[in-house]
């Protein structure tokens, strides 16, 4: 799992039958201090997370599969919104 921030939407008018009733959303993910780290990646939404919104991305489709169908073609999806991020100390 890691942290995104979701910077935009994808439409798809053609997509697998199993991904019927989810959104695309375009994210960029994040290094722990906040930072961008590579490419942005299209992740499927599971909750409705908006634009501006730090995420928890899941790199197991499992909870996806359970939602739709086990043989749904999905790696990243969306698991959390996240409220707020502390990194502690020793």
């Amino acid at each position: 799992m890691y942290l995104a921030r979701i910077d935009g939407t994808v439409t798809s008018t053609v997509k697998h039958e199993t991904l019927n009733g989810f959104r695309f959303l375009i994210a960029q993910r994040l290094e722990g201090d906040g930072s961008d780290s590579g490419e942005p990646q299209v992740l499927v939404d599971t909750i409705g997370a908006p634009v501006g919104s730090v995420v928890l991305v899941t790199t197991d489709n499992e909870s996806v599969r359970k939602a739709s169908a086990n043989t749904t073609p999905v790696r990243l999806a969306v698991m959390g919104i996240v409220d707020s991020v502390y990194m502690g100390g020793a």
